[in-house]
């Protein structure tokens, strides 16, 4: 096992591409770089055009390797979000030992069966995301959980599971655009599981509870009830529909409509009173206009757009049978949960209690790392949580040119040529060397070119050594003089 390793990881989303690395130690998980890049290449987060996503996914990856001084080899990748669907197997065994405790091996080897054994509907375009055990059964215990069955001594194990189920082709582009960079995907991760270990309590789990996760183009509802995993969807709205609400009614281009959002945009303009009355001007220079709307105005629209996405997502808790089981209501994440006032929408709309959630820093070290603690960074740092776990798992190379040797550094510098007086430096080390300039056009050529030969052969000699200065004398000298 090694003592120290990394973990990097990528969240490709629609509107951004989030690379974090992490160093394990001893159990101990430090985050030492986050950041988001611009995506390309990619639809309701989704791979659709591998060429551009591997030109953003280069530009991320160099990035990282440049400010860490490593080679990233492999890495942690979140599967797409939306077009997934759920549907509910089970696995049974017999076990050949009937006195022996059910094991944790046992557990996993019946997971991997019912995944194996589920009939999917066309297995050339569908795969299978992830499987979540839902409650097993022994001889004497029935509807237990995967704490409670371990232990247990039966003669047959069955076991009840939610598996999800997504596009094929999805998977096949993300091998592509990685392996077009040179770069192995490590582990492929279903995201709504890794996100919830990242932002809940084992309370709010088990009481039961929605984790809302907004995105750019989707936004997605998981409810976790006595522990588990109970219920997953998701819809192809986010925060970039809004942006796009503000260009169009304000007829602005995308990119100041998302900055305008960022910098002025909130949920119900009832409650921004102070700054509701604002007037926005926007100059357009070239032809000498502008236009004016207010801050008001501009929440009427934002509002208009989360009440959507919202009550969709309170439909999709009421299909799920779960609505009445969310003592803990909601939690928001992802990059629109920072939308002002979005939280007070929710509680206004559906009653619950609702947070936003951010990356649990008592499970991680981050050393001060920009944006790592922010909602966006949920899903980035829940992989590297959910891979530390692995411990053969190692994703970097560092310092990819190779260890530096302190002793030759220190030589090399003792021996570097002296400058002199013009401050230019003498790479051989002797002092008339003459130099072809505009100036001095006929300066004997064959001279120079005896004393640079000479200098550079008592440089090397001088590197090498006295002794082995000696074998080259013997050995290259005449050879050498023979080429001057």
């Amino acid at each position: 096992m090694q003592s120290e390793r990394y973990i990097a990881t990528v969240d490709l989303g629609s509107s951004k591409i989030a690379l974090c690395v992490a160093k394990v130690e001893e159990g101990d998980i430090q985050v030492i770089y986050y950041k988001e890049h611009p995506s390309m290449g990619i639809r309701y987060s989704r791979i659709f055009n591998a060429k551009r996503a591997s030109d953003a996914l280069r530009i991320a990856v160099e990035d990282a390797e440049k400010e860490l001084d490593i080679k990233i080899l492999q890495l942690v990748v979140g599967l797409p979000r939306y077009e997934l669907r759920q549907e509910t197997a089970s696995a049974r065994m017999e076990r050949s030992d009937p006195d022996s405790w059910i094991t944790r091996e046992e557990l996993n080897s019946l997971k991997s069966m019912a995944i194996d054994s589920y009939p999917l509907e066309d297995d050339s375009k569908e795969e299978i995301y992830g499987a979540v055990a839902q409650s097993f059964s022994a001889d004497d215990l029935i509807g237990a959980s995967e704490n409670d069955i371990e232990g247990v001594t039966s003669s047959m194990l069955e076991g009840q599971f939610k598996i999800f189920i997504g596009k094929q082709n999805a998977i096949k582009n993300i091998d592509l655009a990685l392996n077009s960079i040179g770069v192995a995907p490590a582990k492929k991760v279903f995201l709504p599981a890794t996100v919830a270990k990242t932002v809940l309590s084992e309370s709010e789990k088990d009481n039961g509870v929605a984790v809302m996760e907004i995105g750019a183009e989707v936004t997605s509802v998981s409810i976790y009830c006595n522990g588990l995993l109970r219920y997953y969807s998701s819809i192809p709205f986010g925060g970039k529909n809004i942006t796009l609400d503000v260009k169009t009614e304000c007829t602005l281009s995308e990119r100041l409509a998302e900055n305008i959002k960022l910098a002025y945009g909130g949920c119900l303009p009832d409650k921004l009173p102070s700054l509701g009355e604002k007037i926005i001007q926007i100059n357009d220079e070239e032809n000498g206009t502008y236009e004016q709307f207010s801050v008001e105005y501009l929440s009427e629209i934002i509002t208009a757009r989360a009440q959507e996405i919202v009550n969709a997502m309170l439909f999709c808790i009421q299909e799920s049978g779960y609505s009445k089981r969310l003592r803990n209501g909601i939690v928001i994440t992802g990059g629109g949960a920072n939308l002002v006032n979005l939280s007070a929408l929710i509680r206004q709309i559906s009653g619950y209690s609702v947070r936003i959630g951010y990356p649990r820093s008592r499970d991680f070290s981050s050393g001060g790392c920009p944006g790592v603690l922010e909602a966006s960074a949920t899903a980035a740092v829940g992989m590297v949580l959910d891979a530390a776990r692995d411990a053969r798992l190692n994703c970097v190379e560092e310092h990819p040119s190779g260890p530096v040797n302190e002793e030759v550094e220190q030589a090399q510098a003792e021996d570097a040529p002296a400058l002199d007086e013009q401050g230019k430096g003498n790479l051989f080390g002797f002092e008339d060397e003459e130099v072809i300039t505009p100036t001095n056009k006929n300066v004997d050529k064959k001279k120079e070119k005896t004393k640079k030969g000479d200098g550079k052969l008592s440089w090397l000699k001088h590197q090498i050594g006295n002794a082995a200065g000696k074998l080259f004398d013997d050995t290259l000298g005449d050879s050498y003089d023979g080429m001057k």
